[in-house]
């Protein structure tokens, strides 16, 4: 399936679904950040996914990061709430998304790094690089709260 996402687009097409999804920045030791690119669209993207019924949000971050990479996290934080109404994700099955998305802070602590089927690679980036890396601009939103160490999470 592929997707298109838009952002403060007025070409936009208007949604038809939201979804309640967790993502994370999972750091290694050495503090580089993990990013998967995205067999949907093939940029490059936090891990992360829509949440299930019988789920918290954190555990859905917990359980999307383990599906998606292979490694098993603890959340350690919150960067922030994403929630603007401007942010539409079209998918060629016909749904039309209007994403609200809470993106933690973990770290790893156990499993192996796997590719999944949403997924073509993995790696641990180093924040120094992420500039290079070619990710939407709501992702790149996410790290960039993410590092500046804001005193209160991102709300919006």
């Amino acid at each position: 399936m592929v997707r298109t996402e838009y952002y403060h687009d007025p070409n936009a097409p208007t949604p038809n679904n939201m979804v309640v999804a967790a993502s994370a920045v999972v750091c290694d030791d050495d503090g580089r950040i993990l990013l998967q690119r995205r067999t949907d669209n093939g940029l490059w993207a936090l891990p992360g996914g829509g949440m299930e019924m019988t789920e918290s949000l954190p555990g859905c971050a917990v359980r999307e990061v383990k599906e998606e990479t292979g490694l098993d996290i603890e959340i350690t934080g919150l960067v922030g709430t994403y929630t603007d109404p401007r942010n539409i994700i079209v998918y060629s099955d016909g749904e039309v998304r209007r994403q609200f998305n809470v993106c933690f802070v973990a770290r790893v602590i156990g499993g192996t790094l796997a590719i999944s089927g949403e997924s073509t690679e993995l790696r641990f980036v180093d924040p120094a690089d992420l500039g290079a890396i070619d990710m939407h601009h709501t992702q790149r939103l996410r790290l960039t709260h993410y590092l500046e160490r804001r005193p209160a999470p991102y709300l919006g």
